[in-house]
This record gives C-alpha cells, structure tokens and sequence, in this order.
C-alpha cells in the first residue's frame, strides 16, 4: 500500500458555490483546511487551519461530517494518496486570505478544472447533492 496523506476539509457553501482558496505561487485552488499537527482531532485541526488561512471562527456546534474522499496527492509520487476527512460547518468573522493563502474565490461546477483530484471529487459529489450549481 502506498503512502497516505491525511487532511481535514471545510467545505463551505452558499448560493450554489464553494469556498475554495489559492496559496501563494500556486495554480491549483484547494478547499480550505489542511494536515493535523501531533496528536490533533478533527475539529481541533479544522478550527485551527480554517484560522491560520481565512481568519474565521468555526462555530462547533454547526459542524457537520460530510465524508471522506480519496484520490492520487496532486505533485506526488504515484501511489501516493491524499484522504480528505471534511466537515461542513458554520463560521463567525469576516472571510479575509491570510498565511499561504493569496486570495479565496466562490467556485462552481465550471471552475472544476482549476481544483485538485480530491477536490474533483468533492465538486462532483456536492453537485450531485445540488450543493453547488
């Protein structure tokens, strides 16, 4: 088996569209989270990345399992597999890029070719729930 890569997701919808943000000196558009720091849960991981990149505030008790979705690491070896283990959930605060994050934009199914394998996945699967147009 190859090597897994383990990552938390925010999947933040409104008005048929996804949150989805660009770090600096990238050209990919990944969904807001990121890998847990040492011995870190879900939601500790989910707060404190959706903080460091957007400078919001998860509102806890709104957090909701959407499901976990997995695909080939994007710039990795082959083999290599990412799972996203996301999370829906409400935030307080004012949406600002901060950290390696450049800008965030409100993708739809048409932007899907600018997103990551696993993020493909997750576009295809909350369109099919008519999440996002």
């Amino acid at each position: 088996m190859g090597d897994i890569i383990d990552k938390i997701a925010w999947i933040h919808t409104k008005d048929g569209k996804i949150l989805s943000t660009l770090s600096k000196g990238k050209s990919t558009y990944y969904i807001p989270g990121g890998k847990r720091e040492g011995d870190e849960t879900d939601l500790e991981t989910l707060v404190r990345e959706v903080k460091e990149e957007l400078d919001v505030d998860i509102v806890l008790d709104t957090v909701e399992f959407l499901g976990e979705y997995e695909a080939q690491s994007d710039g990795a070896a082959e083999g290599v597999k990412i799972i996203m283990t996301s999370y829906m959930g409400d935030y307080v605060g004012e949406l600002k890029a901060r950290s390696e994050i450049d800008h965030f934009e409100w993708h739809t199914m048409s932007d899907i070719k600018k997103v990551s394998a696993v993020d493909k996945i997750i576009y295809l699967d909350l369109f099919s729930r008519g999440l996002i147009e």
